[in-house]
């Protein structure tokens, strides 16, 4: 706008800011990735657990 001066660091604020809300966002991301790997880690060791003990069951069974 003709006439209007501009503030000295409010773009580099602006700026900043965004950096920190995309900041944010990305940690947001890895936090969720991070909970849905440990989740499917923990299905997987206990179904591993559970096929082991099946497996176990069925050699005594059949000795």
């Amino acid at each position: 706008m003709p006439g209007v001066k501009k503030m000295p660091g409010v773009r580099r604020g602006q700026s900043a800011l965004e950096y920190l809300f995309m900041l944010a966002a990305a940690l947001v991301l890895v936090a969720v990735a991070i909970k849905v790997v440990l989740d499917a880690t923990k299905d997987l060791q206990q179904n591993i657990g559970d096929y082991t003990s099946n497996v176990r069951k069925e050699i005594m069974e059949n000795l």
